[in-house]
């Protein structure tokens, strides 16, 4: 059985958005291109990957298990090719951050003084699905996650805090609260929010509690997985979010208001890595960081 590096990559990202459409659009390619691929596949192995209804997508045990095995094997032969593509412009080592939160410019200084220290080294940002949080951390895709605290995984090392930042809650703009100036985390007790199909449990509780200071459960409903989708139904009032400030500045939508939430403390972002992947490159990043920290304000 044959198949091509192109192919590969297109189940790998069906494997990962579950989803045709998105995963055409990320791939840059049409929706027919990424089925066709996918009965390709399947024709030659002889058995299904995917489970597809018209509601849902999901992976056979079988796709579950060449998910598996492949991840590490693209990203080894992905790695391979950039390598040798940056070594021909003097480049030796990259860095690969994954961002959760959407505000990378504010963080040039971090990234600029780090290029500038070690011009033989590059960086390399990409923005992780919160479905699985630690796993691209776990099988090599990432270098360094940016995440929200806590994080609290034996086989992972925090590092040193980028920056805190206080908290916004998304609304319709038609919803009933939008004439407010500023709504408590009380408030938010008051309305659906949506969910993330994530673990650990203890890291989205951080981000949104299960329940207000007063003991009111805060509704979870429905599955997201990802920021475009939070927005989604935010938009359409089918549920409010919880968001740090940043999002007022990088993903406005006239659909949207942003409510500051006056009674929630700042939520920090750090560094986190596999402690056994720990490297130079890791340990100059941690060192750019610290250095810089108690200069860098977020606005």
């Amino acid at each position: 059985m044959q198949m091509e590096l192109r192919d590969i990559e297109i189940f790998l990202v069906l494997a990962e958005e579950l989803h045709f459409g998105r995963a055409a659009a990320r791939l840059h390619v049409s929706q027919a291109r990424v089925s066709q691929a996918i009965k390709a596949q399947e024709r030659r192995i002889g058995a299904p990957l995917f489970d597809r209804t018209s509601r849902r997508v999901r992976l056979t045990s079988l796709g579950r298990q060449l998910r598996d095995d492949l991840r590490p094997v693209y990203a080894g032969l992905r790695d391979s090719l950039e390598r040798a593509r940056l070594a021909a412009q003097g480049i030796t080592a990259v860095l690969r951050i994954g961002m959760l939160p959407i505000n990378v410019h504010d963080l040039r200084p971090y990234w600029d003084t780090f290029r500038s220290r070690h011009p033989a080294w590059d960086l390399r940002i990409s923005h992780p699905t919160f479905a699985d949080l630690f796993g691209g951390l776990r099988c090599g895709e990432i270098d360094v996650l940016v995440a929200w605290l806590p994080v609290e995984e034996p086989d992972l090392t925090v590092g040193p805090i980028l920056f805190a930042e206080s908290r916004v809650l998304a609304i319709a703009a038609g919803h009933e609260l939008a004439e407010r100036t500023s709504v408590s985390l009380e408030t938010v007790g008051d309305f659906q929010h949506v969910d993330i199909e994530t673990k650990p449990d203890y890291w989205f509780e951080s981000y949104v509690p299960s329940h207000t200071r007063r003991g009111r459960v805060i509704e979870r409903g429905p599955l997201v997985r990802n920021t475009a989708e939070i927005l989604t139904w935010t938009g359409m009032g089918e549920a409010v979010a919880l968001f740090p400030s940043h999002m007022t500045r990088y993903w406005v939508r006239q659909d949207i208001v942003y409510l500051p939430v006056h009674d929630v403390e700042p939520l920090p972002y750090a560094l986190i890595w596999r402690s056994d992947t720990e490297n130079d490159l890791i340990r100059a990043l941690a060192r750019t960081v610290r250095d810089l920290g108690s200069h860098l304000t977020i606005p």
